[in-house]
């Protein structure tokens, strides 16, 4: 059976973490290579981001990155350890496509991911609000030649 990429977000919980996050990293990574993943990369996604709600009375949480390379097979054996650890609230797995393999992993090796990097401010010399409206945008003619 070939060995698929996959993404994995955390949510880690910072008060169990104790100030030692690279202790949690390496609890993350343990149970990934004891259930035969190899890590590719791993980073922090945003640092003690606050929670839409709270999860496990939790207010805020880190944000955590990491890509790995598994089979199929292996997947349950390591959502069931993800769940069991207590620095663990919340994870999502998802499996990257083969085509955008080399992206995603890009992204995970970089301090800012590229979608951070798209939106940007406008700039002074950007005209913004000075272009006229399109008329036609208004929906759908009613008539075969009828003008708005």
């Amino acid at each position: 059976m070939p060995a698929n990429v996959y993404e994995c977000m955390f949510l880690l919980n910072t008060s169990k973490m104790g100030g030692d996050q690279a202790a949690a990293v390496q609890q993350l990574h343990t149970i990934l290579e004891r259930n035969h993943a190899e890590v590719l990369t791993s980073r922090p996604w945003d640092n003690d981001r606050k929670l839409a709600y709270p999860i496990e009375g939790q207010k805020k949480a880190l944000y955590y990155i990491a890509f790995f390379r598994t089979e199929g097979k292996n997947l349950t054996s390591i959502e069931r350890d993800f769940r069991l650890n207590e620095t663990i609230l919340r994870n999502m797995v998802l499996k990257i496509d083969p085509k955008m393999e080399e992206t995603m992993l890009e992204i995970g090796r970089t301090e800012r991911a590229m979608a951070y990097q798209a939106i940007s401010e406008p700039g002074p010399d950007d005209d913004l609000g000075t272009e006229e409206p399109d008329r036609r945008r208004g929906g759908p003619r009613r008539g075969p030649d009828k003008e708005e």
